[in-house]
């Protein structure tokens, strides 16, 4: 099955660039090219495409907005942020408004197609430095954690316990090392997790985790 990638960059040459690494690589497309977070949105819901590759400073509407309109109108499509800085202070945002993944644009072009892979199969690509990033945010911001979301009750203790882990940045890996269980169990406590607190993806549960209280920051 191909996938098919829509491409968002205010730079005419990185978009050729990443055109050009796409189309040649197995089992991906590029649908189209947006110079604008406008023109990506409009793109995204014209072609439906699985993954947008999204910079995240562009002229008339950025990144961030663009996302958060991408996620919420065309469920299905993902958003994998780009970014030049990695201390960019846009992470959150970009996470909060939905987006799957965030990476960095001189990640080498093997990963920056595997990252593809992985985001448009449904996974989230949360790096550890990026929930680090998360946990720091989560404990500048003062304030009581927001109301829980429906289905925080059923959560059970073992699933608390996948995700206060998955919430510190382990991988499902580590989290099957960690607490002595099979990589297809933690799968499935993830797959509950997901469903209960309505969350599309990993980067979804670990915001949910925080914003509700039910993972404190250490």
């Amino acid at each position: 099955m191909e996938l098919r990638v829509l491409v968002a960059d205010d730079q005419a040459l990185l978009r050729g660039s990443f055109r050009v690494l796409i189309d040649t690589a197995p089992g991906l497309r590029t649908v189209g090219e947006a110079g604008t977070g406008a023109e990506a949105v409009e793109l995204a819901e014209r072609e439906r495409p699985d993954l947008v590759l999204m910079d995240v400073r562009m002229p008339e509407m950025d990144g961030i907005e663009a996302t958060r309109r991408i996620c919420d109108d065309l469920a299905g499509v993902r958003v994998l942020i780009l970014t030049t800085f990695d201390l960019d202070s846009y992470v959150y945002s970009a996470l909060r408004a939905g987006a799957s993944g965030f990476l960095l644009k001189d990640t080498p072009p093997a990963d920056l197609l595997s990252a593809i892979r992985v985001v448009a199969s449904g996974e989230a690509l949360l790096a550890p430095s990026v929930t680090r990033r998360l946990i720091a945010e989560f404990v500048r911001r003062p304030g009581p954690a927001q109301p829980p979301p429906a289905g925080l009750d059923g959560v059970t203790e073992r699933e608390r316990e996948v995700l206060t882990l998955v919430a510190r940045g382990l991988s499902n890996t580590e989290l099957a090392e960690h607490l002595h269980l099979s990589p297809a169990t933690v799968k499935t406590h993830i797959g509950h997790l997901l469903a209960k607190l309505r969350a599309r993806d990993r980067a979804q549960l670990v915001i949910a985790a925080y914003e509700t209280g039910l993972v404190r920051p250490r």
